[in-house]
C-alpha cells in the first residue's frame, strides 16, 4: 500500500499515522506540491494537485492530506475514502497566553486569512502581519523577534511534539473547516472496506462532512476568510459553528446551530446567506483581487 503525502514534517507524522492504522505494508511516497515549491497561487488546490494525479495516474493508492486543504469540489475519479480520529482542532497562540493579553499594537503573525481576519475582529489595535513557512520556521521567527505573537493549529504543534510551545487556546476564532483533521483520499474501489473502517472515525467523519457542506454552500474559496468547526452532542446531533467576514475585520456573520448530522451544512450556510454572507463573501474576494 503506496501512501502519497507532502515531504514536510508535518505531514509525514500525518502520513505515519495512517501507515500505522495501515499496517505493515504501508509504504510512505513523498510528492512536491506547488505549495512546496512556493507558488503563490491562488488556489486551494496548490497543496493537494500533484498527489491527485499521482492517485490518477497509479503512482500512489492513497494520499494523506490534511482535511482543511482539500477542496470542496469533488474531483472526477477520486473520492474521500476516510477521515480518522480528529485532533485538537482549535487555534493555538505562541509567545502569548492570549490575543488579550498582548499589549496594544502588538505584532501577530500568521498567513492564514481565515486567522487575521478573526483576529482583527477581535482585537482591531494589534498590527497582524504575514508570517509564512512550516512551523519551525514560523517558531524560529517568533523566537528572533520578528513578531510578538504567532497563531499555529494546536494540532500540528500536537503532530510535531512542540504544544510546549502554545502559550494558549484561542477559544474565540472559529477553525477552518477540516482543520485538526487528515482526509484519506484515494480512486473509488481501491482499498477494502475493511481498511476503510479501520482508517475512519464515525464521528469526525461526520463533522468535517457538515462543515464541508457549509463552505460549499457558501460558495466560498481560498480567498475568502470563512470558519466552521462542528461538535458532536451526546444526543446524536451535531453543533456547528459559523464565522464569515472581512479580511479586515470590520465586518462579520456568525452562527451556531444544533441539528442532525446530515442537516447541519446546509442549514447552516442557509442561515448564513439570509443574513448577508453572499455579500460579505464577494466583498472579501473583490478586497483580494490584485488591481488591475
Amino acid at each position: 500500500m503506496r501512501i502519497g503525502t507532502r515531504g514536510s514534517a508535518l505531514a509525514l507524522a500525518q502520513a505515519r499515522s495512517v501507515a500505522c492504522l495501515l499496517g505493515p505494508d504501508a509504504e510512505i511516497v513523498t510528492i512536491t506540491t506547488p505549495g512546496d515549491r512556493g507558488e503563490r497561487v491562488n488556489d486551494k488546490s496548490r497543496w493537494v494537485s500533484e498527489l491527485e494525479r499521482a492517485l490518477l495516474d497509479g503512482r500512489i493508492d492513497v494520499a494523506v492530506h490534511s482535511a482543511k486543504d482539500v477542496p470542496t469540489d469533488p474531483v472526477d475519479g477520486l473520492e474521500l475514502v476516510a477521515i480518522p480520529a480528529r485532533a485538537d482542532a482549535r487555534d493555538a497562540i505562541c509567545g502569548a497566553a492570549s490575543l488579550a493579553s498582548l499589549h496594544e499594537g502588538a505584532t501577530i503573525g500568521t498567513s492564514s486569512l481565515r486567522r487575521g481576519a478573526q483576529i482583527r475582529a477581535a482585537r482591531g489595535d494589534l498590527e497582524v502581519v504575514e508570517l509564512r513557512g512550516n512551523v519551525d520556521t514560523r517558531l524560529r521567527k517568533l523566537a528572533d523577534h520578528e513578531v510578538d505573537a504567532t497563531v499555529l493549529a494546536l494540532a500540528g504543534l500536537e503532530r510535531l511534539g512542540r504544544d510546549g510551545e502554545a502559550g494558549g487556546v484561542l477559544e474565540e476564532l472559529v477553525p477552518a473547516a477540516g482543520q485538526g483533521a487528515l482526509a484519506v483520499q484515494a480512486r473509488p474501489g481501491a482499498l477494502d472496506p475493511t481498511l476503510i473502517a479501520r482508517l475512519t472515525d464515525d464521528a469526525t467523519m461526520a463533522c468535517v462532512t457538515a462543515e464541508r457542506a457549509l463552505v460549499h454552500a457558501l460558495g466560498a474559496s481560498c480567498n475568502t476568510p470563512v470558519g466552521a468547526y462542528g461538535q458532536m452532542l451526546s444526543d446524536g446531533r451535531l453543533e456547528l459553528r459559523a464565522w464569515v467576514g472581512l479580511p479586515d475585520g470590520s465586518a462579520w456573520l456568525a452562527d451556531r446551530v444544533q441539528a442532525s448530522p446530515p442537516d447541519a451544512g446546509a442549514l447552516v450556510a442557509e442561515r448564513m446567506l439570509a443574513a448577508g454572507a453572499a455579500e460579505l463573501l464577494s466583498e472579501a474576494e473583490a478586497a483580494r483581487e490584485p488591481a488591475a
